[in-house]
């Protein structure tokens, strides 16, 4: 493990008490943390980067996003398989030479877009049938972590991947609209995309919300669902199979009385903890990467087109919105 901030914290204590993997440990570039989490979770804490790449296959960088690309040269170069946190890179020329070199050297990449394995999502995808329009709203309160980037690339780049994940295809149009309000970039976004296949998706992002909210609904043929990521819930409504659909439109009914209402559940689960236990699954060859590196590279293009189209909006943010984030 890479990098043992407010996240690499998580992933040092999930780590160590998984079964199956032997925990090397992990480096920390600040001593003084590094002696900290050490100390904390009974881990080892390596001298160096070199001292921890001598004795693992496989490494989760969790360094903020502008190092991703120093130390991902470091572990790739290596042939260490890398699960990477998201976003993969600050740009796309970064996250190609990641992967090629992924590719030279026989080494796995994952991107750590975790919310792929959110218990909603999960007990959703069964029922996820060619979506024609999904509404994403993240709303947040404000942290001083990762306000020093645009919301884009620190809190709606999750729902990017998201609905690339639900809708398949790639985003045609883009075009979005955002403002800064407590810091000098921006902090509430929205940003509406049309995909080749028709499909659109309208996702807000905030991290200046008096409440937290993770909410995505998703409008099909097939039905309705409404998922609720902060608790892991969800719904499915759709036509009852009994209804004659010609009634419909003889008198009023009451909604249970011609639709569906599926509740939606999946097995609980830590989503940091099976995006891990993915990850192993695949370096050991026993299942495909779920998040491969090529679909961080997607999310991270789809997300600086967004960060350009606010910043021809609003010209006053031109060069003040860098493209990263801290992971």
């Amino acid at each position: 493990m890479v990098g043992a901030g407010g996240l690499g914290y998580h992933h040092v204590r999930i780590l160590r008490d998984m079964q199956g993997p032997s925990f090397a440990g992990f480096y920390d570039a600040r001593a003084d943390r590094a002696e900290q989490v050490s100390r904390e979770l009974g881990v080892t804490a390596h001298a160096s980067l070199d001292a921890l790449l001598d004795v693992v296959d496989a490494v989760t960088i969790v360094v903020p996003t502008p190092a991703h690309l120093a130390v991902a040269r470091e572990v790739l170069g290596r042939g260490i398989h890398a699960l990477i946190e998201k976003p993969i890179a600050t740009t796309l020329d970064e996250a190609d030479e990641m992967l090629s070199l992924a590719r030279a050297n026989g080494a796995l990449v994952q991107t750590g877009h975790v919310e792929r394995f959110n218990r909603a999502i999960r007990a959703a995808l069964p029922y996820v049938d060619a979506p024609r329009f999904i509404e994403s709203d993240r709303l947040a309160l404000f942290n001083p972590r990762g306000s020093d980037v645009a919301v884009v690339l620190d809190l709606m780049i999750h729902d990017i991947d998201l609905v690339h994940t639900l809708v398949g295809g790639h985003p045609a149009t883009v075009s979005a609209v955002g403002v800064p309000v407590l810091t000098p970039f921006v902090d509430i976004a929205n940003a509406r995309l049309t995909f080749d296949t028709g499909a659109v998706a309208n996702i807000t992002a905030s991290r200046v919300s008096r409440e937290r909210m993770r909410k995505l609904r998703i409008f099909q043929q097939s039905g309705y669902l409404s998922l609720d990521l902060g608790s892991g819930e969800g719904e499915f409504f759709r036509l009852r199979g009994d209804v004659d659909v010609a009634a419909l439109a003889s008198a009023p009914l009451a909604l249970e009385q011609f639709v569906e209402r599926i509740p939606l559940r999946a097995e609980e689960g830590e989503p940091l903890r099976l995006e891990f236990e993915s990850f192993l699954a695949a370096v050991r060859g026993e299942a495909p990467v779920p998040v491969t590196g090529e679909a961080g590279r997607e999310a991270l293009a789809v997300a600086l087109q967004i960060v350009a189209d606010i910043e021809r909006t609003l010209p006053a943010l031109s060069g003040r919105v860098p493209a990263g984030a801290r992971a």
